[in-house]
């Protein structure tokens, strides 16, 4: 407030002195910036808001004479608000660096070379192995099986036959038609018989294939903080590995009647009821 009322005094008197012909001296100095002379040396408080009296333009001297004084410290408080502010940019810079510190954290692991006997191990607690990559010679497509087969991979259980597809979340170590034998079996069951696993069937396997690597549908995030002028919008694309179920072993397997057995079965089922 004391800056604007002693601008607006000046910019008033620089005004009223166009309408004189001959403006005094000090009129004349602030229009061309020049040293004021016949100033008072010390007359300025560092720590006190001053106005300016009404000049007289016509006397030989005019003095800043009117002073104010506030309790209140504003140089302190600036000095505290400078603080303030460099403490700011300093957490700034340390949420920054964190940042930095995790991207090259996960850089790296993404980028870390496994030996073949981690990756083996890493696999096996997955629920898989890996035998080797699919050849045109191989026959491992077979016709349905009336048995099912419960199955855990990582963290997620699925329910299979011969011939189903399945999508889990992406199997490290495995490449496009790789041939898979899932040895986390939880359950085998058929029409004659159902076994259960304490958690798993030690002598249980689940053949399968890997199809493709894909990314599911995107997922939207959105983080909202009602009247903080929050909002965060992400998206996210889960990464995907298709399999095949070829062959579930473990379990004896029913024989599937044929068609001529069937024919012949309808044929005696005629003759006895005549």
């Amino acid at each position: 407030m004391a800056n604007r009322r002693r601008f607006q005094t000046l910019t008033q008197q620089l005004y009223k002195s166009t309408l004189h012909r001959d403006p005094p001296s000090l009129l004349q100095h602030l229009r061309t910036l020049t040293e004021i002379p016949n100033l008072p040396k010390n007359s300025f408080h560092p720590k006190s808001h001053y106005t300016l009296s009404t000049p007289n333009f016509y006397s030989s001297s005019t003095n800043f004479t009117t002073y104010r004084h506030f309790s209140s410290d504003r140089h302190d408080n600036s000095d505290n608000n400078d603080e303030s502010e460099e403490d700011d940019s300093d957490y700034d810079d340390d949420d920054v660096d964190d940042d930095e510190m995790t991207e090259d954290s996960a850089n790296h692991a993404a980028k870390r070379e496994y030996s073949p006997e981690e990756k083996e191990a890493e696999a096996a607690a997955i629920g898989y192995k890996v035998i080797g990559q699919l050849q045109r010679s191989d026959r491992v497509f077979k016709s349905y099986e009336p048995v099912f087969a419960v199955i855990q991979i990582g963290s997620h259980q699925f329910k299979v036959s011969n011939g189903d597809c399945i999508y889990t979340e992406k199997l490290k170590f495995c490449e496009v038609h790789d041939k898979l034998i899932l040895n986390k079996v939880l359950m085998l069951g058929s029409k004659t018989q159902t076994m259960i696993g304490r958690p798993v069937l030690p002598e249980a396997t689940v053949h399968a294939v890997v199809e493709e690597h894909a990314l599911d549908a995107k997922v939207i995030i959105f983080k909202k903080k009602r009247r903080k002028n929050y909002r965060r919008t992400k998206g996210h694309r889960q990464e995907l590995t298709k399999l095949r179920i070829t062959d579930i072993q473990g379990i004896e397997k029913p024989e599937i009647p044929t068609p001529e057995k069937a024919a012949t079965k309808k044929v005696e089922k005629a003759a006895v009821a005549a």
